[in-house]
């Protein structure tokens, strides 16, 4: 299948090349002694001519350093993609795009640890989770869509990219979650923006295969369930597909009102509500913050009538209270956030899907499948624009509940400190369309471990380095 995909694809692109070179050998008619070109703008094919073609090409190096004694894994991955979009025809589009990556050069990421007998975490997320033997033939079909366009706003069907609180994605490797189903914006008011739709089929971040909404649960690590033994859910999940609704009401200057809700057929149903104010305080700065209140509750069995195989039990719910208060200028800004998870349950929300929306999140690590949660996460942002620099510091603080206790912790992670620091560059001259970015991660155990180093192996006690370019065309 991905092979004709691959070769609608290549055809697209010969075409776009094709009318180009056309474009100068255009019919010409004369007119009171002139010569002027004309051009068809009716018709599909001149769609099609007049379409454009994009690229992406992307370096990613990452290692991860453990504690004395466990395994340490590093990897070198390479890619590049193709995006062609038609002109509109009678305000339709279409696009496609696909991406291809390699393995230059990595530790063997199938390999288990000896002391754990667990696998590599962070690194094969770079390449295909289900194959870590495979080292050249990653390649995906990521879009493939008919859109329609009405002025500001627009309806899409088909293999799409969304960004949302809940399905997003999530590029923290080397290429993002995507979906497929209808997602329409209504965008003809300054003060009102309405997005939703119904997504039936999902494509994880580090994957190549699209599973259906209800069968892509599980692909990642699931964790155990609340009775401790191991979750059982992969492929075992119940659900026609996800149903969403979001409104971003800009209220007044200083206050932005999200609301959304997210509808998971027969498994789970999340509501959300998001208020962010700002203040200006004088020219170039201001005072912000914002809070975030959000629900969950299962809807019948959760998935699978077994409660070894649902997602979630029945009768479990959860909620969630952030907030974060900041100030920022044309250079700096920072921030104090916090988010707290109750004792009502744990926070469920498919790690395929997307990270947390969260404004204590920090990259490298999730606080869903956890309840009973306290997290404090300071954040400082400092800019050169003179010299295209970005940087930022980020420090957190996550009390967790006890790694045994398992119907509030997922996945066995203790409490821990998290240190994040990453500078990031624009190039321009010569390279000009290349950015960079060097990310380290280190984080500190601040929990019970048992003597069990499986629950400190890629979780606690560790650095992790990342080296990313970019270069878009």
């Amino acid at each position: 299948m991905l092979k004709k995909y691959s070769l609608v694809f290549v055809m697209l692109i010969a075409l776009k090349s094709m009318s180009q070179h056309q474009d100068l050998n255009e019919k010409s008619q004369m007119y009171k002694g002139k010569k002027e070109t004309v051009h068809d703008t009716t018709s599909l094919l001149s769609a099609f001519k007049k379409g454009h073609v994009n690229g992406h090409f992307r370096y990613f190096f990452m290692a991860t350093d453990n504690a004395n004694g466990l395994t340490d894994y590093f990897a070198n991955a390479a890619g590049g993609g193709l995006r062609y979009e038609t002109a509109e025809f009678r305000g339709f589009q279409m696009a496609v795009s696909g991406f291809y990556l390699f393995d230059i050069g990595s530790s063997d990421l199938g390999k288990l640890d000896s002391t754990t007998k667990q696998g590599n975490r962070y690194e094969i997320g770079l390449f295909d989770i289900e194959d870590p033997s495979n080292h050249k033939d990653i390649d995906r079909l990521e879009e493939l869509y008919l859109r329609y366009n009405y002025k500001k706003s627009h309806i899409i069907f088909g293999r799409q990219l969304i960004n949302t609180p809940f399905i997003n994605l999530q590029d923290g490797r080397m290429r993002p979650t995507g979906v497929e189903g209808v997602w329409a914006e209504y965008n003809e008011t300054k003060k009102l923006k309405i997005e939703g739709g119904w997504i039936y089929a999902v494509s994880p971040r580090s994957t190549t295969k699209w599973y259906y909404a209800g069968h892509s649960l599980g692909v990642y690590p699931s964790g155990v369930n609340i009775d401790g033994r191991r979750s059982d859910y992969f492929e075992n999940i119940s659900s026609q597909g996800v149903a969403m609704l979001g409104l971003t009401i800009n209220a007044k200057k200083w206050m932005n009102i999200k609301l959304w809700n997210m509808h998971f057929d027969n498994v789970l149903n999340t509501a959300m509500l998001q208020m962010d104010f700002k203040m200006r305080t004088k020219e170039k700065s201001n005072f912000y913050s914002g809070i975030q209140f959000l629900r969950q509750d299962a809807i019948n069995d959760g998935g699978n009538v077994d409660p070894e195989k649902t997602y979630i039990n029945r009768g479990k719910k959860s909620m969630v209270l952030s907030g974060k208060f900041g100030w920022k200028n044309e250079r700096l800004d920072y921030s104090i956030n916090y988010t707290h998870i109750t004792k009502h349950g744990r926070y469920l929300m498919p790690r395929e899907w997307g990270r947390d929306p969260f404004y204590t999140f920090m990259p490298r690590e999730r606080n869903e499948g956890y309840g009973n949660v306290h997290a404090v996460v300071g954040k400082i942002a400092y800019g050169l624009p003179k010299y295209r620099i970005k940087t930022s510091l980020a420090a957190g603080y996550f009390k967790l509940p006890d790694v045994k206790d398992f119907e509030l912790n997922k996945y066995g992670m203790p409490s821990y400190t998290q240190i994040n620091a990453d500078v990031r560059y624009l190039f321009k001259g010569l390279f000009n369309g290349m950015d960079a970015q060097f990310l380290v991660v280190g984080k500190l155990n601040n929990g019970e471990l048992y003597n069990n180093r499986r629950f400190e192996f890629n979780k606690v006690n560790m650095l992790n380095y990342n080296l990313i370019l970019n270069f878009h065309f």
